[in-house]
């Protein structure tokens, strides 16, 4: 999927709100009087990853930058991802951004010539996209979108004291996902938990794979196809009464209890602000660290908790965000 958007300080006065000033105009020209050419990859579509997007964008519009951005989408296709990166390699962009691991890793392999960022990735170390989250060390640098695991696995038992196992949803193919469920597995351990792990290779294999489980609580980490098929979870949870805990907090407003968890409109306008760092003022990425968000928030939805068979404790509650 194509979209080419130009983003312009012009047009956005006249539009209803910030994500709605960056939308995509398909009857936008490549031939336009732009600042920079930037190419947008996204590994699919699902809330977390269009967020990122969005808000790269909005660094953009509100520093009264104009671009002239090419967005594609790879729907979860690894060869799509490789087809795009090599099509934007060949293109004259001044930058590619890459949402999503599997995106990162087909751009960085294509984009050598021109600085690449990453956003929504886990552990760009463990992905082989950087030498260290300190010094990158070439052309490609970014935001790492990595959760406070062990204290989301915590949630289980503080919403389900009686809880005695949790199982784990995730893709076999997902490096960032095998380095949060490393990280889960050693908390669930501490928390006295036994583990059960379902992988999956696409989100048609979800259903299937949670119907297997034989647990009293799950966890859902920031896997793209997992969290792209949510629903699916949300309704087995549903049905059998045990808490969902996921990694972000739009994967509560779907429908997850409970999270610690990062602002990804946030995380793509700080992913934002480092390209604008490199296009205006010619930061070398080899030398930009990996950057995080440390601003963490409570997300609760107590829709989901009630239709799972669980209380959300009022010291939980006291200042969180309530999602549902």
């Amino acid at each position: 999927m194509n979209r080419r958007t130009l983003l312009s300080a012009a047009g956005l006065a006249a539009l209803a709100g910030p994500l709605a000033a960056c939308s995509s105009d398909s009857s936008s020209s490549g031939s336009s009087s732009s600042s920079y050419s930037i190419g947008i990859m996204q590994i699919l579509t699902h809330s977390s990853l269009d967020a990122a997007r969005e808000g790269f964008k909005v660094a953009f519009s509100d520093a009264g930058i104009t671009c002239d951005v090419d967005e594609e989408n790879a729907q979860g296709d690894q060869t799509t991802a490789t087809n795009i990166a090599t099509k934007f390699a060949s293109q004259n962009l001044d930058l590619v951004l890459a949402i999503g691991t599997p995106a990162a890793q087909a751009a960085a392999q294509a984009v050598t010539q021109i600085p690449v960022l990453f956003t929504a990735v886990t552990d760009p170390v463990s992905a082989q996209l950087v030498a260290s989250a300190d010094a990158p060390g070439g052309n490609v640098t970014g935001t790492s979108d990595m959760n406070p695991v062990a204290e989301q696995i915590g949630l289980i038992k503080q919403i389900k004291p009686e809880a005695a196992s949790v199982g784990f949803l995730y893709s076999s193919g997902e490096v960032n996902s095998q380095v949060q469920i490393d990280l889960a597995r050693a908390a669930a351990e501490d928390q006295g938990l036994s583990v059960q792990e379902k992988t999956i290779t696409n989100t048609a294999e979800l259903q299937q794979a949670a119907e297997t489980l034989d647990v009293d609580s799950l966890y859902v980490p920031t896997d793209n196809n997992v969290v792209s098929g949510l629903a699916t979870v949300v309704a087995l949870c549903e049905d059998r009464r045990i808490p969902l805990i996921v990694a972000e907090g739009d994967s509560v407003r779907n429908g997850g209890v409970i999270t610690y968890g990062i602002d990804y409109v946030k995380l793509g306008r700080q992913t934002g602000e480092m390209a604008m760092r490199i296009l205006r003022d010619g930061a070398d990425p080899a030398t930009m660290a990996v950057e995080t968000q440390s601003d963490l928030t409570v997300y609760v939805n107590e829709s989901a908790a009630s239709a799972m068979g669980v209380t959300i404790p009022a010291d939980l509650l006291d200042g969180a965000e309530k999602v549902g």
